[in-house]
Formats: structure tokens, sequence, C-alpha cells
């Protein structure tokens, strides 16, 4: 059985990546160890939606082992994770999309290196679980542009980089704003996509059948 370690990745990394070693030939399960309780529900999720087993071990210091065990059908062994307040509002299990929008995907503005307000460390957190999303949509999106702060997500070393060269080979474009760049001193950091003006960024925007703005 598949041994996967996703401490340190936010939803839906650990669930999306329990999915792809599921669906291996000849898997008959996986192990995957999380850092949060919201991952195990989210693995809980995945795995009854699948039918598959599902168990888990609290090994303390907020560290969880979980098993999900292929063709056993019901929960086998550990504590039902609970639903409720912290119960993640979407999974990457059939059922939780929308069907695939015809034709392009969405223009993505993301304007900022984190997401939402209030938190530092958990907007970078929500930032970097939100831009692997972008790698599961169907269609995929059909330009991400990066302005002002969110010109540190596409640079040397930021943990976002990985997921936006998946896109990047799959047909997305990724823009940052030359301007944004310069003035954080990251033109010569860029580590993927390409650097563009204001002028190119309004056009794009103009000629996309959505904006999803962050």
């Amino acid at each position: 059985m598949k041994t996967l370690d996703m401490r340190g990745n936010p939803c839906p990394i650990p669930v999306v990546n329990a999915q792809k070693a599921l669906a291996e030939k000849g898997a008959d399960g996986v192990t995957v160890t999380v850092d949060n309780f919201v991952a195990v529900q989210n693995l809980e999720k995945m795995a009854k939606g699948e039918g598959f087993s599902f168990s888990y071990t609290d090994e303390g210091a907020s560290i969880y082992t979980v098993a999900i065990v292929k063709n056993k059908g019901g929960v086998a062994g550990g504590t039902p994770a609970e639903g409720g307040a912290g119960q993640p509002q979407v999974g990457m299990q059939g059922g939780d999309f929308p069907p695939p929008a015809a034709g392009k995907g969405p223009a993505v503005l993301i304007t900022a290196d984190s997401m939402g307000r209030g938190a530092e460390d958990l907007g970078k957190l929500l930032i970097k679980g939100f831009i692997f999303s972008l790698t599961q949509l169907n269609p995929l999106p059909e330009l991400v542009i990066f302005l002002n702060g969110g010109a540190h997500l596409t640079s040397e070393g930021a943990n976002t980089v990985s997921d936006l060269k998946t896109l990047e080979e799959q047909g997305t474009g990724i823009y940052t704003c030359g301007t944004c760049a310069n003035y954080y001193k990251l033109t010569e950091r860029l580590a993927v996509g390409s650097i563009t003006d204001m002028a190119k960024i309004t056009a794009m925007l103009a000629k996309a059948s959505t904006v999803i703005t962050i």
C-alpha cells in the first residue's frame, strides 16, 4: 500500500494526491499522513464517496495517519470524522463540481501573495491551495495574471511555482505584470510564465468570457 506524507500541504492537495495513488494500476489502498483534522475529514468524505474502507490514527501533536483501502466498503476502525463547521466546503471527488464548461476556461487575476483577510500565514496557505485547485479545473484556466504582491508567486522559491508550471505545460498562459516585478525587484527571478505590460493585461481581461479575481 502506497504511503504519502502530506504534512504541510493545504486542502485539497492531500485528497487529490490520495486519489491519484488509488487510481494507479494495481493499487489496493493508500496511507496518508496529514497535520490537520480537516484533511482527515476531507479524506474520509472522498473514501466514503468511492465506497472504500477508511480509518485513521491520531498520532498526537496534530499528526494523523489515514488508511484508505479499496473495495472493502464502509468505515473500518478509527473514529468517524464529524461534520459541521469544520467540514471542507469543496472536495475533489465526483459530485462536488459542476459539469465541465464548454470552451475556454476563465481568466484568473491574482493581486496578492496571500488569500483573504486575517492571518497572513493562513492567507499564504490558502493561495497555495487555490493555485493547486486551478490545476484540477476542467477546462483549465485560459490564463492566470499576477499583479502587485501576486508577482511573488511566480518568482524563484515560491511554493506555487510547480503548480503554475503544470498549468503552463497544459496550455494556460501565465503572466506577471512587469511594473510589479520591477517594483519588487523580481524581474530576474521570474520562474514561470512571462512578463507583460498593463496594456496587454487589459486586453486579455477584456477578451475573457469569465474573470476570477483574488
